[in-house]
């Protein structure tokens, strides 16, 4: 007799950084940065904080899955939050992840809970966006640079409408996505969601100066 796909539930251990501003005597709002495939933490840490003012705590999470990526100088460790097998266990997996990371920091009084902000770049758009559907009561804002939407924006049974505030910024001449594909994403946004904004950039897939001061200025609108 042969039996397939049978599991066993094992333990795994999700890595993050946490950015405390100096002297803080109160709960501070909170900024949940996420990162695009192949980049890590750090990475996203470095621009979190180019982008929030000075009173914010910063949580970077990394995606489970780590593989190597070729550079200039070799290979290096990068990176990813989804794999097509099974893909829905690594979304739950990350909504998850920022509900316990969310948790920790509240238990530690460090955060305002009523003002907590989510970032993704890239592969991060998505994944931000279905966290935000599925528990819109968590979020102040959403800021999502050079990614798309979630593919069953239309027929998901749990999502719920999503009031709080929403940045998307896309460039120009993005390796990834065409620009009739940002399009669709920028008008699909606009139609359900009531609190959005978006921007249109001279970019490729990446964060720029001028993405950057847009979105410190979201975040200065509290």
């Amino acid at each position: 007799m042969l039996e397939t796909d049978l599991s066993i539930t094992a333990e795994i251990k999700l890595y993050y950084d946490v950015f405390v501003p100096e002297n803080l005597t109160n709960p501070a709002p909170l900024l949940i940065a996420v990162h695009g495939y192949g980049a890590h933490k750090r990475y996203m840490m470095r621009e979190a904080r180019a982008v929030t003012p000075e009173n914010f705590v910063i949580a970077s999470v990394q995606g489970p899955h780590h593989h190597y990526r070729p550079t200039s100088d070799g290979y290096r460790v990068g990176f990813g939050w989804l794999s097509e097998h099974n893909s829905a266990e690594y979304i739950a997996l990350h909504h998850d992840f920022l509900l316990r990371v969310v948790e920790r920091l509240r238990g530690e009084n460090l955060i305002d809970c009523e003002q907590i902000y989510l970032y993704g770049f890239s592969q991060a758009c998505a994944l931000n966006f279905r966290f935000a559907f599925t528990y819109p009561e968590v979020l102040r804002g959403i800021i999502g640079v050079c990614g798309g939407v979630p593919g069953d924006l239309d027929e998901s049974p749990i999502y719920k409408p999503f009031n709080a505030r929403t940045l998307y910024l896309y460039g120009d001449d993005d390796e990834f996505y065409t620009q009739a594909k940002f399009a669709e994403f920028d008008a699909k946004l606009g139609e359900i969601l009531p609190n959005y904004r978006s921007k249109h950039y001279v970019a490729k897939h990446e964060i720029t100066d001028d993405m950057r001061a847009d979105i410190r200025a979201f975040l200065e609108l509290r």
